[in-house]
């Protein structure tokens, strides 16, 4: 298969670009396509097998104060590429999140669940997300959580970073939510735009996200578990960490409609984490090295 692939070195759309196998994978940088200028994005769809979405505006806390770019960014340029791919007969498979939801209860997200967002950043993903479906075609949104990886800005390696300097960091413990690693899913979003090409009527909306849930601060705990760190980790409430943005206390995501759909199964997100701190060993070896 011929894949265009917005986006090319963000966590996902790196992890793309490895796994891309027998494919022929094509990844646009920002200085191909800018998603500030949806149409022109849509303009660079053709002669491909599928297009998945692989960039965003990801800054939560600044797209309180740019939410105009962030719905641009993550609402218009994903609607107008979902325009193209359903006027050429193209599969879309498109990136989105769990704040969409408003984060209230216990329960797994459906992916039919009401949306609420809480901020800015929430809002955009899910105005991108009506435009998707407007467009109609054989278009799939993929919701995920807490995304990490050896590249780019995320969790795991904020925590490395502290632990360097620090012997106690307090973590938020009652936002609740499922790891994820960004080089699965790279390979649920592949796997989902192979099969939407034989089997479009598997277009709709689902969710994929690490188990088994846990909080922050235990995914920290992990984390240094796994790495060696000896950290002393003080829990807090989310009020006790105020951030421009809401967080949604409850990220849990109902994945089996996927499961179901594609075959895809949630990855255990602590053997991904082992992954990603042995690729950070190697890439600090390397580094020293040169």
């Amino acid at each position: 298969m011929k894949i265009l692939v917005f986006g090319r070195t963000g966590q996902v759309a790196t992890e793309l670009q490895r796994l891309a196998g027998g494919d022929q994978l094509i990844a646009l940088g920002r200085e191909q396509a800018d998603l500030s200028d949806p149409e022109a994005c849509a303009a660079q769809i053709s002669d491909v097998d599928a297009v998945i979405n692989a960039a965003a505006y990801t800054a939560v806390d600044a797209a309180e104060d740019g939410e105009a770019l962030a719905n641009i960014v993550n609402g218009e340029a994903p609607a107008a590429m979902a325009r193209a791919c359903a006027a050429l007969g193209i599969p879309f498979v498109h990136i989105s999140t769990d704040y969409v939801f408003d984060g209230t209860g216990t329960t797994p997200w459906q992916p039919a669940d009401a949306t609420g967002p809480l901020g800015a950043y929430g809002r955009s993903k899910l105005l991108g997300e009506a435009g998707i479906a407007a467009a109609g075609g054989s278009c799939a949104i993929l919701r995920t959580s807490w995304v990490f990886s050896a590249h780019g800005g995320n969790f795991v390696k904020t925590m490395l970073r502290l632990s360097e300097t620090r012997d106690t960091l307090g973590i938020v413990a009652d936002q609740i939510g499922g790891p994820t690693p960004a080089a699965a899913i790279a390979g649920a979003v592949l796997t989902m735009a192979r099969q939407l090409n034989t089997a479009p009527q598997k277009a709709g909306i689902y969710h994929f996200a690490g188990a088994p849930d846990v909080s922050w601060a235990d995914f920290a705990a992990e984390i240094f578990a796994q790495a060696g760190r000896k950290v002393a980790i003080n829990k807090v409430t989310t009020s006790d960490y105020p951030t421009p943005a809401k967080r949604p206390g409850n990220s849990r995501m109902e994945c089996s409609a996927l499961a179901d759909a594609f075959g895809i199964a949630r990855p255990d997100w602590r053997k991904g984490l082992a992954d990603v701190l042995n690729e950070l060993k190697k890439l600090e070896l390397k580094k020293t090295r040169n």
